[in-house]
């Protein structure tokens, strides 16, 4: 789902061309919408260069705070990869500039400054349940559902199984990518495919609440934090605390980290400067 606030929006274009995204900020949220239902929002190379451009387009600027992945009202959030593009006559270059864009993407979703949200109303399949596990965090409407239904294709989905087993167990991963069976929206918040599941209804209202809570939050704390979060689950346990205990010291050193620790000991509410 997604609407349109008529007052204080901005939108913008990552290039002159019709694209197959909407994009909007508003408060400090940027809402990046898939807007290709005919194709079921396949992620085409268009489609993510799309996507890219929008995602990284100003990201220096303090007054972004969350990003929001969604798509326009479709039973399909999206269905993964344009087959299209992976026929066999499209040649190896075109298919390994599929997987790089791809691969871009999703470092890039990593890597920006501020949390990345998916939004699903609707099913998420193959690179698009990829695209979903990949946010840093994903609120679902109780109708949605996810799949990694590759292998049933001839093409066993080797790149959505990185980010989906990076956020389920083993088991549940190789049940997902090996039968190819969608799992339910409650499935997955189960296993840690989604952050939160509720009704249809109350989509648009929870993910509101969510970046509200993000945006009351230093801007330069959340982007050290998800830097770290990120790095921290490819080390071991004992690498990780020593590292985490630094990333700490570092935080109580920077403006934010000191105003938040007075505003609590004053009992007031912090002045975030957002510089770090």
């Amino acid at each position: 789902m997604f609407r349109i606030f008529a007052t204080n929006l901005r939108q913008f274009s990552s290039s002159a061309r019709s694209k197959l995204t909407l994009c909007s900020e508003k408060d400090g949220v940027r809402n990046i919408v898939l807007n290709n239902p005919k194709t079921r929002n396949s992620l085409s190379l268009e489609m993510m260069n799309d996507i890219l451009g929008d995602l990284t387009h100003n990201l220096e600027d303090k007054s972004l705070r969350v990003i929001v992945l969604s798509s326009v009202e479709s039973p399909v959030f999206s269905a993964g990869h344009n087959l299209k593009e992976l026929a066999p006559e499209k040649g190896e270059e075109v298919h390994r500039e599929v997987f790089n864009v791809c691969n871009k993407l999703m470092m890039a979703m990593i890597e920006a400054p501020v949390p990345v949200i998916g939004k699903v109303n609707g099913l998420a399949a193959a690179a698009g349940c990829q695209l979903i596990a990949n946010c840093d965090m994903v609120i679902c409407s109780s109708k949605s559902s996810f799949s990694t239904p590759g292998a049933t294709f001839g093409v066993f989905c080797s790149t959505p199984g990185v980010a989906v087993v990076r956020k389920v167990s083993r088991m549940k991963a190789a049940q997902m990518l090996f039968t190819g069976l969608p799992i339910s929206a409650q499935e997955a918040l189960s296993c840690g495919l989604v952050s939160s599941v509720v009704p249809p209804e109350e989509l648009d209202a929870e993910v509101d609440r969510i970046c509200q809570a993000i945006s009351s939050k230093s801007r330069s704390v959340i982007a050290l934090g998800k830097k770290f979060f990120h790095q921290q689950v490819e080390m071991g346990t004992k690498e990780a605390f020593e590292a985490a205990g630094e990333v700490m010291v570092r935080n109580l050193s920077e403006p934010d980290g000191q105003e938040g620790v007075r505003s609590f000991v004053e009992k007031r509410k912090p002045i975030w400067t957002h510089e770090g």
